[in-house]
């Protein structure tokens, strides 16, 4: 494989069969970790900007870039936009790696990081402050607006779905995780029509408010929203499975030591919620899961004892014996 750009740099149809993984049933997760900038994020990058392009919005070394991201999808637009010649603004929130944010600095962009919660314990409502301040002193600034915007949703649905679709003959659940449900919307719009018997489940954390759930103070970053994303209403589950955050630990950790691979808190999220719905599937089912990026990101916080006896104990005690 020879490239000619980091953005050729996608993995399109590796999945890790996980065996007996679930009451005996397989599961088939596709690995997006391995994709260039480390995540799935890194199509929706490219979606975004490229429908800007498409409609004569942004114009290279003119138009700013300015979006909200907890990370991925700040690290994937920074490499798109130092690729592409964009000046990029990333407002983020005290819960983004460390790895991620150096990552958006290497890249070139300009990072924004808002400590003040909400009243419902999350960010995002201040960080939206954040980028109207830019907007307004920025004439040359276009917010992308991932949580609106059915691009978001588009690119996977021609994408992802459509990569999901070509490796199997038949797929019995798909299980996503929800954050701004771009990944989500466009996984579920596309498969409903390959396979009309799928059964779509949206995976969430406890604490996020996208299905309906009772906000709370969340952690993790990733996954969930305190702000209900527009392009909730096009996502269309099945099931909404909520995991709370010790939980996720706890399956990131067993994930490692019975089948070797780190993986990101979002997709030990989701993981865990296949375990819960396991008793539910049957006989000759074929389970499908996105992994939204790998584990290599959240060394400092999912997989250290102190980040998480701090951040999510008393609840759990996870970390103890591993």
């Amino acid at each position: 494989m020879i490239v000619e750009s980091p953005l050729e740099i996608i993995f399109r149809d590796l999945f890790y069969r996980l065996r007996a993984f679930a009451g005996g049933h397989d599961v088939f997760l596709k690995l997006e970790g391995f994709n260039v900038s480390g995540s799935i994020k890194v199509k929706t990058a490219i979606g975004l900007i490229e429908d800007l392009e498409q409609r004569g919005i942004a114009r290279p070394h003119e138009t700013v870039i300015v979006e909200s991201s907890s990370g991925n999808l700040g690290v994937a637009l920074s490499l798109v936009c130092a690729i592409k010649g964009y000046k990029f603004i990333c407002v983020t929130d005290s819960n983004a790696t460390r790895a991620n944010i150096r990552g958006m600095e290497l890249y070139g962009a300009q990072v924004l990081i808002v400590d003040d919660r909400d009243p419902d314990g999350g960010f995002l409502a201040n960080r939206f402050k954040t980028i109207n301040d830019i907007l307004q002193r920025e004439p040359n600034a276009v917010w992308l607006n991932q949580y609106d915007n059915v691009a978001n949703k588009n690119v996977h649905a021609e994408q992802t779905a459509k990569e999901i679709a070509g490796a199997f003959d038949k797929i019995d659940w798909i299980f996503v995780g929800a954050g701004t449900t771009g990944t989500l919307a466009g996984i579920s719009e596309q498969l409903r029509r390959d396979f009309p018997k799928i059964k779509v489940v949206a995976v969430e954390p406890e604490g996020s408010v996208t299905f309906g759930g009772k906000p709370g103070k969340r952690n993790i970053p990733g996954i969930g929203t305190s702000l209900r994303p527009k392009l909730a209403d096009l996502a269309n589950p099945d099931r909404v499975v909520a995991i709370d955050e010790a939980t996720t630990v706890e399956a990131c950790l067993s994930f490692v030591r019975n089948y070797h691979l780190l993986v990101g808190g979002s997709t030990g999220t989701v993981l865990a919620a296949i375990k819960k719905l396991a008793p539910e599937f049957s006989p000759g089912d074929t389970i499908v899961a996105i992994s939204a990026d790998l584990g290599d990101k959240y060394l400092d916080t999912v997989y250290d004892p102190s980040w998480v006896e701090n951040a999510i104990a008393p609840k759990s005690k996870v970390l103890e014996q591993a």
